[in-house]
């Protein structure tokens, strides 16, 4: 044999090696994948078990008229926000707006602001006492219309900025230079290389408006979401029928996208000059409408907690009555949240690591449902995921009905629904480590457990702190399942915001909206901005 012959015969037991499955990781990655089976699984046992009702509630008016709700605010929120997060993307990315840079930063952060928060701003922003007390007040439909568009359109616009700011300029050139308009050339040219990340991004929000509870709970449109909070209590087969449709259809909706969506490529343009397109007359409009989706979308709401906070409030047993006022009833929702937040990130992390593992590095059949199974729960509105935790809890035999509104019980909700975020970072995370630490260490004869604690976590670290990051936002400003699943008297500041909306106290209302926003605001720029603007 040649002595380069060797090369194979002594690489190819390293990667025999490397594909086999410790028994106990696959044991742990598949009990963790039923686990998160547990609320699609217990809505379609619970919906089922009503026998000829099931087909008789799904058919009948109180499941139809909802469902029509959901799908027109859902499509008509995903329509808007496409063409409305494109544009903006385009304007940034490839024109000579002015203050590009400005708007690049600022136009992204609606995502701190709640959607339940948002609708709060904008039922008082018009009619009587509101910053526009000249025009009409807008529930319904078309305010949740105006709420879910104007929060949503980030999810669009953040992907297709990036695209934008890493495509392949060849061929725009080379229409450039053969004299084609500039329009002709963004449709043509520009649309067709980016539909994928519009596809998905538009896709994203269309899940979004499905399973959103509680702009359109405060607008009063009746959507699905909207139902099943209401009969929960007093109709539990209403409730888990539809929870059951609007879950399926989530899931439908959720395995499109991905069957669409492209495998993962780099970026080839990334480093390479961008065609920048010049407005010239329109640039004044350009830059009105940036400014104006700002102003409706950020500075709008903002305006109007700060007015309440000014004005104050007369309201007699009022915790918070305007500026002079302490905010010590601040502290315990402001605590009650940040535990809530670190524990469920803290979790998300731990419970989904060994999936995210196994699917990076020893993918089979198992690893793989797994954490399609972990994926599939996040396209699930938390409203349905903390219905399935209730109805479980409150049945549950023994020993375990206990557990019914305790803190234990809230944090499993919260990384049922948000682990996917979690194991996507932590899987990225644990791809871009080279295998061949893994062999070397392994020819040095070194345990699996020391290789990991050794090697990949360390490694992966920076990836696992981010998906922490990430569940802790979204548990943050989280409604559905805390009003659900809380303990008595466990009140955060997303809880504390819904009440004392209720209640009408505006002056807390503000300020509790603005201390949620702060901190949603420099979660979302650690965790989220700082990384997709950076291009």
């Amino acid at each position: 044999m040649k002595a380069g012959s060797s090369l194979p015969d002594a690489t190819a037991p390293a990667i025999a090696r490397r594909q086999r499955h410790h028994p106990g990781l696959l044991v742990a990655v598949a009990l963790l994948g039923l686990l998160f089976l547990f609320p699609i699984g217990y809505l379609a046992w619970g919906s089922l078990s009503l026998g000829g009702d099931f087909w008789a509630t799904v058919a009948s008016e109180r499941t139809l008229r909802p469902l029509r709700n959901s799908l027109l605010i859902a499509s008509s929120t995903a329509i808007s926000c496409m063409l409305l997060g494109t544009t903006l993307a385009w304007l940034v990315a490839r024109t000579d707006l002015v203050a590009r840079r400005f708007w690049r930063v600022v136009l992204p952060l609606p995502l701190v602001i709640p959607s339940f928060v948002g609708a709060t701003a904008l039922l008082s922003a018009f009619g009587r006492g509101g910053l526009v007390p000249f025009l009409p007040r807008i529930e319904g439909f078309w305010g949740a219309f105006v709420v879910l568009t104007a929060l949503s359109y980030p999810y669009v616009y953040l992907p297709v900025l990036a695209r934008l700011s890493t495509t392949v300029p060849t061929l725009e050139e080379a229409a450039r230079l053969l004299g084609s308009h500039p329009g002709r050339t963004l449709i043509r040219v520009v649309l067709p290389n980016i539909r994928d990340t519009v596809a998905a991004g538009t896709m994203l929000v269309f899940l979004y408006g499905l399973s959103d509870f509680g702009a359109v709970a405060l607008m009063r449109y009746d959507t699905i979401t909207r139902a099943i909070f209401s009969s929960r209590l007093f109709d539990r087969a209403t409730s888990l029928t539809l929870g059951l449709v609007i879950a399926v259809l989530a899931l439908i909706v959720a395995l499109i996208e991905r069957a669409a969506a492209p495998g993962r490529q780099p970026g080839k343009g990334i480093g390479r000059e961008q065609v920048r397109y010049r407005l010239r007359r329109s640039a004044a409009p350009a830059t009105v409408f940036a400014g104006g989706v700002t102003g409706v979308a950020l500075v709008a709401p903002i305006a109007v907690f700060l007015l309440w906070v000014i004005r104050g409030s007369t309201t007699v047993g009022v915790g918070y009555s305007g500026i002079g006022d302490g905010l010590g009833f601040l502290i315990r929702p402001i605590l009650n949240s940040a535990v809530a937040s670190v524990a469920a990130g803290a979790c998300a992390v731990a419970v989904t690591l060994p999936v995210a593992y196994a699917a990076a590095r020893r993918r089979n059949w198992v690893s793989s449902s797994a954490a399609a199974s972990v994926t599939s729960v996040f396209a699930l509105p938390g409203l349905v995921v903390a219905l399935a935790v209730v109805f479980w809890a409150i049945r549950a035999p023994g020993p375990l009905a206990a557990v019914y509104q305790t803190f234990p019980l809230l944090v499993l909700a919260y990384v049922l629904h948000f682990g996917a975020q979690s194991m996507r970072a932590s899987q990225a995370a644990i791809s871009d480590v080279p295998p061949r630490y893994e062999d070397a260490a392994r020819t040095l004869g070194v345990s699996a457990r020391r290789r990991f604690f050794t090697i990949d976590l360390p490694l992966v670290m920076p990836g696992l702190i981010t998906g922490g990051g990430l569940v802790l936002l979204s548990t943050l400003k989280e409604l559905p399942a805390t009003l659900l699943l809380a303990p008595i008297g466990f009140e955060t500041l997303a809880t504390r915001i819904w009440s004392a909306a209720e209640d009408g106290f505006f002056a807390e209302v503000g300020i509790t909206s603005l201390v949620l926003i702060l901190l949603s605001g420099l979660l979302t720029w650690m965790f989220v901005l700082r990384r997709e603007l950076k291009v």
